[in-house]
């Protein structure tokens, strides 16, 4: 029997940074637990190499003075005091952080789309934004979109409310164009996992209710809603009622397709076709296609099913006893003892039509099964999808799958039934990388090789193939149903490069890079874990990098490429940092990468998860080409508790995630640790937040 939660302000938190309670309920403890990968594939920690770029030394000129700045607009919940700060020093020239319209990386000037005054490290109990900036909150947990679902009330609760209702920690985030009504787009948001102690007042984590488990079903999945924006700014607000409104919940029921659906080891005693699935757990990130849909990825899927004891089960971190939830009290498909193959029918992506409220979401397994970050499309130059993707575990590994079939243009109904096919058939592959230092250099410290530079090369590992008439594997002694459904055993056979949490893995739509946000890996050098090599700069990395990939020819089909690093996180102070050679006392500190997303610029943008440097979560654009290229702002922070998520930069407006606020260890409804967004006496709810310039003008120009 777990023991119950500590008192608030205890000081527990788990070597990735993150608060007890976010391990419970995001990913059952995870790093807790010993890796699920045991084999003695290469490590991504041994092939970067903790190697800082000479150059950066050089271009000390081509640099934007940011002080550790403060920001100018925090908002709290209501009734609650602004947090008071200081502008930022930024040497803009006469016009100020917005600067005069110039061209990029100009004397004096930040990139096109980080002319803003940086906000500092806070820890503020609100969205605090750069001046000069506004925001407001465009949907809260629990806000009814459906057509009969009644206001929220946090003591009345009931299953059937909140499958009306927007869902708890939202993340994912796409704004879609909604023709034919003017001034309103579509978001599409992941509801990823519950925090039952903060949503139920007496909750008793060891005697949850059949009614608080059935409410958490509903508050998890996919919400669809439209938003209206207001012309003189950025503002966001939702439209409840519109037809177009949808929840997916725990019970939607899904159609699983591509090469393991019917497959003898996805059928139950519910489904004995092996091809309807209900509902999609803990959906974290994901991505828009080219041809109008959205996909979500399963992540922790593992946490929420019980008594596992075969060794596939272990590889994916299911455990052997209860659940933290006890949903296996409720309904059997969640204890693998009496239905052995209903988690072999989670972990996959799901793709979701939003312009059509009456479509079946489907789970497309021909992507693999393992704990997706989410995925995104890049096209072939021949209209092909190709679809990155991230396995957020620490020692897991990055794929990539090529589709056979080339996407048609058009909203005609034999177009889109046909763009619905197209993750379903082609090659799945997994990366390893390579890199060029000798391993006598790299000790672990992030002192530069000899060589000067940190690069290698890599290449891309068929897996299996799905076609029409079937799938093959390319993995000896595994069939391919067998790939498809224990992909990770797979990723072992083939030697593929173990990877420090990679998640939301992002081409840019400016160059065709790939960027891979690698969270942190507390493990890594650390007793009999496998030791650093060119692939990872640092022995108990805690804070993360991200790495740039680019294919060979610049060819997303292409089964080789090559990789850099482009930033190592932390405190810029720290000599084992890298900026992609930017100078390092000109940029704000980060730990911790999670989500990558692209403005209209070509700047990424990054926001946080478990920062470990003494601040709130946050988010962050980084310019990536350019003499400002490694130039990285902080652009926003977020209240106690909170994760920065689903990152979104139009021209006009900045969308994020405030996900799971207040998910501090011994926080409850009772007594809790944050009063964001709607001030003291309120329960915290999970929201979206809209960014935007108060004089109407573009994000950072």
């Amino acid at each position: 029997m777990r023991n119950l939660l500590p008192l608030l302000g205890s000081t527990g938190s788990h070597p990735g940074g993150r608060s007890e309670m976010t391990c419970r309920y995001r990913c059952g403890d995870a790093c807790f637990h010993p890796a699920p990968n045991t084999s003695a594939n290469e490590y991504v920690g041994d092939v970067i190499a903790g190697a800082l770029s000479r150059r950066s030394m050089m271009r000390a000129a081509a640099a934007v003075t940011v002080t550790t700045a403060a920001a100018g607009s925090a908002v709290l919940g209501a009734g609650a005091a602004p947090a008071a700060a200081q502008p930022a020093t930024l040497a803009t020239g006469a016009n100020g952080s917005h600067g005069s319209h110039g061209s990029h990386g100009s004397k004096g000037k930040a990139a096109r789309g980080l002319r803003f005054t940086p906000v500092a490290p806070n820890t503020a109990d609100a969205v605090t934004v750069p001046e000069g900036y506004g925001q407001n909150v465009v949907i809260r947990w629990g806000e009814p979109i459906l057509r009969g679902a009644p206001a929220f009330d946090p003591d009345r609760q009931t299953a059937a409310a909140q499958a009306g209702q927007f869902g708890y920690n939202c993340d994912f985030l796409a704004l879609l164009p909604l023709p034919g009504e003017r001034g309103r787009q579509l978001l599409v948001a992941n509801h990823e996992y519950t925090d039952e102690v903060l949503m139920f007042k007496g909750y008793d984590p060891a005697n949850p209710t059949r009614e608080q488990a059935e409410i958490a079903w509903a508050a998890h999945g996919l919400g669809v809603v439209v938003v209206e924006e207001e012309r003189k700014t950025g503002k966001l607000t939702a439209v409840p009622r519109h037809h177009l409104n949808r929840r997916v919940t725990a019970t939607t029921e899904f159609r699983v397709t591509g090469p393991a659906a019917g497959s003898s080891l996805l059928k139950t005693s519910a489904d004995p076709t092996g091809k309807k699935v209900l509902g999609t757990l803990n959906n974290c990130a994901g991505g828009e296609t080219p041809w109008g849909t959205t996909l979500h990825g399963e992540e922790n899927f593992n946490q929420y099913f019980a008594n596992a004891s075969r060794t596939t089960d272990a590889r994916y971190g299911i455990g052997t006893g209860a659940t933290e939830r006890k949903w296996e009290r409720f309904d059997k498909r969640f204890d693998v003892a009496q239905e052995p193959n209903e988690v072999h029918r989670f972990g996959y992506i799901v793709e979701l039509d939003p312009y059509d409220p009456t479509s079946t979401p489907r789970k497309r397994t021909a992507l693999g099964r393992f704990k997706h970050e989410g995925a995104t499309i890049r096209l072939t130059d021949d209209g092909r999808p190709v679809a990155y993707t991230g396995d957020d575990e620490r020692f897991d590994y990055m794929y990539k799958f090529v589709g056979s079939k080339r996407m048609r243009h058009g909203n005609s109904r034999a177009a889109r039934e046909h763009n619905l096919t197209l993750l379903d058939e082609g090659t799945l592959y997994v990366a390893k990388l390579t890199g060029d230092s000798p391993a006598i250099e790299i000790d672990g410290t992030g002192k530069l090789p000899s060589d000067g530079e940190f690069d290698g090369s890599g290449t891309w590992i068929p897996l299996a193939t799905a076609t029409a008439k079937g799938a093959v594997s390319h993995v000896p002694g595994m069939t391919a149903e067998e790939v498809y459904v224990f992909t990770r055993l797979a990723g072992d056979k083939v030697g593929a490069t173990k990877m420090d949490r990679p998640e939301d893995i992002q081409p840019s739509p400016h160059t065709g890079k790939v960027y891979v946000a690698l969270t942190n890996n507390t493990n890594r050098g650390v007793g009999s874990n496998a030791k650093v090599d060119e692939a990872n700069p640092r022995n108990a990395n805690k804070h993360g990098h991200v790495l740039e990939l680019t294919e060979r020819r610049n060819r997303a089909d292409a089964t080789s490429f090559a990789w850099s690093l482009f930033l190592v996180a932390g405190d810029p102070k720290d000599p084992a940092t890298y900026f992609a050679g930017y100078p390092k006392d000109k940029v704000s500190q980060i730990s911790c990468p999670d989500n990558v997303a692209f403005d209209p610029h070509g700047n990424l943008w990054i926001s946080t998860d478990g920062a470990q440097l003494g601040s709130h979560d946050g988010l962050f654009g980084v310019a990536t080409k350019g003499d400002r290229r490694g130039e990285l702002k902080q652009f926003l922070t977020v209240p106690k508790g909170a994760e920065t998520c689903g990152p979104l930069v139009q021209d006009r407006r900045v969308l994020v995630a405030v996900q799971h606020p207040g998910e501090i260890t011994g926080a409850t409804v009772e007594n809790p640790a944050s009063v964001w967004p709607d001030g003291p006496g309120k329960i915290v709810r999970p929201s979206v937040v809209s960014v935007w310039r108060k004089d109407g003008e573009d994000i950072g120009v």
